[in-house]
């Protein structure tokens, strides 16, 4: 106990006491492997997560000296960042708080993935946005053009009588020689109504769709003429079953979800800070006239002392040449 007490008032003895606590405060501080200590681990965890991705990229598992140089490689990037961190390059730039912005985002969306939504909810979501899937109406037509810049003012008694014809020849009447040549189709098979619409225009297709399938109608306008219609098939627009659009719903749904858990964590995480807001001022109009005025008051008057000075100059020239 004596001898203790002899050795603790030894200089040399608390010397090494000392160091030994700095030598545990540094470890403690930067010992680890994080950001802002002094050690690179490269964990056998690591090794195979850079092995797998060269694989990914090669097709093949790296040879010693290629692992060894994504090791190296690795090594230098953990050297760079910590430099970098420890010197505040990763501060005010716009690039890199974005990025960190979007890994946070990432962790909820993947917690969002997590949890594939349920049928009943697919189904509740596919009836609440059903005009974003329901499938257009279809159908198939045939028609016969009479056009109104060749026939003049006869046109339209013309496409009448041609109408009763085709009503007299039935539903399957021959309409191959009847009616004005044109580049448009006679027949269209079928298909979605925007088709209609991109061929006859958005009144035609508009008329048509309120025509009485297998009857022949008319006469129906377009920017092209007149037309004699037989509507020959239709299909309402319908809502599809979730079978047919489950992946598109499930989807979409869970794009939803990413934005409203997205909305929440920072609804959440606002209420731990204060903002202060501080927009510039917008400059006051009339302190800039007033000041406007005043230099050009002083300008007057620095114009006008120039006179006063030069005028006495003037008049002892007159009078010199006298």
């Amino acid at each position: 106990m004596i001898l203790f007490r002899k050795l603790i008032h030894e200089p040399l003895v608390q010397f090494l006491a000392l160091g030994a606590l700095l030598f545990v405060y540094f470890e403690w501080k930067g010992g680890g492997s994080g950001p802002g200590s002094t050690r690179i681990s490269i964990t056998p965890g690591l090794v195979e997560h850079l092995a797998s991705g060269f694989a990914r990229t090669w097709q093949r598992p790296p040879a010693d000296a290629e692992l060894k140089g994504l090791i190296d490689d690795y090594v230098k990037e953990e050297i760079a960042t910590r430099e970098a961190i420890a010197m505040g390059l990763d501060r005010d730039d716009t690039i890199i708080r974005r990025r960190l912005r979007q890994k946070m985002e990432f962790l909820v969306e993947d917690a969002v993935d997590e949890t594939p939504p349920r049928d009943e909810e697919l189904q509740a979501w596919l009836a609440k946005h059903s005009d974003a899937f329901r499938v257009e109406p279809q159908l198939a037509l045939r028609q016969v053009f009479v056009s109104a810049e060749r026939r003049g003012s006869s046109a339209r008694a013309q496409a009448d009588k041609l109408l009763a014809e085709l009503r007299a020849a039935g539903p399957n009447a021959n309409i191959d020689e009847l009616g004005d040549a044109s580049m448009l189709p006679r027949e269209l098979p079928l298909g979605p109504l925007s088709e209609v619409t991109r061929t006859f225009g958005a009144e035609f297709a508009k008329k048509i769709d309120a025509l009485e399938p297998g009857r022949w109608a008319g006469p129906v306008e377009s920017p092209y003429g007149l037309h004699l219609v037989q509507v020959c098939e239709r299909i309402a627009a319908a809502l599809p079953a979730l079978a047919d659009v489950r992946p598109l719903v499930e989807r979409e749904l869970q794009a939803e979800r990413r934005i409203v858990q997205l909305q929440s964590l920072y609804e959440r995480l606002l209420q731990k800070y204060t903002v202060t807001i501080e927009m510039p001022k917008e400059p006051d109009a009339k302190q800039s006239d007033a000041e406007k005025q005043a230099s050009g008051a002083q300008r007057a008057l620095t114009e006008k002392q120039a006179d006063t000075k030069t005028q006495p100059s003037v008049a002892q020239s007159d009078g010199a040449k006298q």
